[in-house]
């Protein structure tokens, strides 16, 4: 029987798992708790940019708002104080009631938009998450600007931020399971169709706006996980956190990771959180101008040489550098070890010697 072979992707997420289940034991409490954290919900909610781009062809700008959709949800259901409904409700049950509401603003915005392509898709959706940043801060039956503080996470995940990062953890990597198994199912090989080639699909009799709706429904659920793990981690949510920058930069972390590749979405969030944490307290940065006012500045270079770099991102370089060394690899001469045989020949044909006839 031919043994399975795992190939470099899958064992690179297999190190990768291993090594983030085993952070908190060697790592910081800074840095589990805060920075991988922080890592792990951006990438969970980039991922559904990736899902969209690679599988459909759709680049939403509306994912952070439907994140935040989840998150206000949470602080209207739980918080028994301060603005929005103060319902008191269970926090398990506010899970509940979170994701289906934001599954199904995602299933009728998606709807909305499921006829426009390319740049429309993309302005439209960018639309939405303004609407959003407008409603939850004019409407202070729900927010308001001062946005809803003091809500906390059940009490398994009340003041154990471990517990938290293992949560964020485990989603962050179902989402991510999820995402390709997906591909291999008929709608996932339908939704490939219709991100090559809508117009021929639909004459195969596929209806190409159901399929783009469904898409959008499932990457607005995943986006609402990580507005629940948001929330649980960060205590408070306001409209600034589903404003126009938070939605670029989310934008900017698929960038980064590389928007054709999902696990590109984590290695984004990681580098955007970092260089966020980190990049201040380098020896000599204030030196040449670098201050958390140009901040946003630093990270435009960061990703303007990343792309003129590798137009797929962080991960095009790295699976573009695997594809060369596999290559080089492969072609590798192997040295012959066995010894040539020769077998003598005799030549029985008789000579003649031209020399001597001609003379």
């Amino acid at each position: 029987m031919k043994p399975t072979r795992v190939s470099t992707r899958t064992a690179v997420v297999i190190v990768a798992t291993v090594a983030l289940a085993a952070l908190p034991v060697v790592g910081t409490e800074f840095f589990v708790n805060f920075v991988v954290t922080r890592t792990l919900i951006l990438g969970l909610a980039a991922s559904t940019i990736v899902f969209l781009s690679s599988y459909v062809g759709m680049v939403s700008l509306a994912q952070f708002l439907l994140a935040g959709i989840a998150g206000f949800t949470i602080g209207n259901c739980v918080a028994e104080s301060g603005k929005g409904l103060k319902l008191g409700l269970d926090p398990w049950l506010a899970v509940l009631i979170a994701i289906a509401v934001t599954t199904t603003v995602a299933l009728v915005l998606g709807a909305l938009g499921s006829r426009a392509t390319g740049i429309y898709f993309l302005m439209l959706t960018l639309t939405y998450a303004v609407i959003g940043y407008y409603v939850f801060g004019q409407v202070t039956s729900i927010s308001g600007f001062g946005g809803i503080t003091g809500v906390n996470p059940p009490g398994f995940f009340d003041m154990h931020p471990v517990r938290l990062y293992y949560a964020a953890l485990v989603v962050s990597l179902a989402a991510y399971l999820g995402f390709r198994a997906v591909r291999r199912t008929p709608f996932g090989l339908t939704l490939e169709g219709i991100r090559d080639d809508p117009i021929r699909m639909s004459a195969l009799g596929f209806n190409v706006p159901l399929h783009r709706t469904l898409a959008f429904g499932l990457a607005g659920l995943v986006a609402g996980l990580a507005g629940i793990v948001n929330i649980w981690w960060n205590g408070q949510i306001d409209p600034n956190s589903v404003n126009i920058s938070a939605t670029l930069d989310l934008l900017i972390i698929a960038v980064i990771g590389g928007i054709s590749h999902l696990e590109g979405a984590w290695l984004g969030a990681f580098v955007y959180v970092v260089a966020n944490n980190y990049l201040r307290s380098l020896p000599l940065v204030d030196r040449i101008g670098i201050t958390e006012a140009r901040f946003n500045t630093v990270v435009g270079v960061v990703v303007l040489i990343i792309v003129v770099a590798s137009p797929n991102g962080l991960m095009g370089l790295i699976t573009g550098a695997t594809d060369r060394v596999r290559l080089a690899t492969s072609r590798t001469p192997v040295p012959n070890t066995t010894m040539p045989t020769t077998t003598p020949t005799t030549n029985t044909t008789p000579t003649t010697n031209t020399t001597e006839g001609s003379r």
